[in-house]
């Protein structure tokens, strides 16, 4: 969880009313007590009415709210494309990611930002994307962030059908393609497949760990190489 995430989440357990303990925070957000205690401390030189002391607990003074979301209006443009973008290329759960977060930001901002949301006249379309490619690019996504290694029927350009075990590492779209940047074990070095040609997916049942020369980074380093995609 990023520091300014804990933060929020520290404000929102204390509107309770009632007296906090670190340790009960601690073991909420998982972090240790020392942490809370830092991050309590910044809280209330930020000026945030949080009475209590270090071994005693914490509770928040009634009538403090957070302030809005506030945004110039190339940021909330910027903001409203982008989801606009997954609702119309991502895989079906972040699309629905996409449009839950459209609904919370509107929910906090001004009217005259709303309205500025609103009035966003980019879009993206994404009629030719079919739904098992968002459903394979949902299910990528998810080995990526859990580092599962998955399996895999692939349908080559030229016909050709093969199976391979895959550690997936980054999707990248391309117009109207996505691609996985992916570590495959059967040629033990890094390959491409485009996701829209991926006709089988099942997960092996275990995690891979980052090795050196296995990673992410490794594959972008090697990016000006010749990488054919399969």
């Amino acid at each position: 969880m990023r520091r300014a995430d804990r933060l929020f989440q520290i404000v929102q357990h204390l509107r309770g009313g009632r007296l906090v303990t670190a340790r009960m925070l601690a073991e909420k957000l998982e972090v240790s007590e020392r942490t809370i205690y830092r991050d309590v401390a910044d809280l209330m030189a930020t000026g945030v009415p949080i009475d209590g002391e270090a071994g005693v607990g914490y509770i928040l003074r009634s009538g403090f709210d957070l302030p809005p979301l506030m945004f110039t209006r190339d940021e909330l443009t910027a903001l409203t494309l982008g989801a606009r973008f997954v609702k119309a290329w991502g895989g079906a759960r972040l699309a629905l990611a996409a449009e839950e977060a459209l609904v919370k930001i509107d929910a906090v901002l001004p009217e005259k930002e709303r309205n500025a949301a609103g009035e966003t006249n980019l879009y993206a379309f994404g009629f030719s994307l079919p739904d098992e490619t968002r459903e394979i690019v949902d299910r990528l996504e998810l080995a990526i962030r859990e580092r599962r290694r998955v399996h895999v029927v692939y349908e080559a350009l030229d016909g050709e059908s093969s199976e391979r075990d895959l550690r997936p590492l980054g999707l990248y779209h391309w117009g109207k393609v996505w691609t996985l940047a992916a570590w495959c074990e059967l040629r033990t070095d890094f390959r491409v497949f485009r996701a829209d040609r991926i006709t089988e997916m099942a997960e092996c049942g275990d995690t891979f760990r980052n090795e050196p020369g296995r990673t992410l980074r490794d594959f972008l380093r090697g990016m000006t190489e010749s990488r054919g995609i399969d």
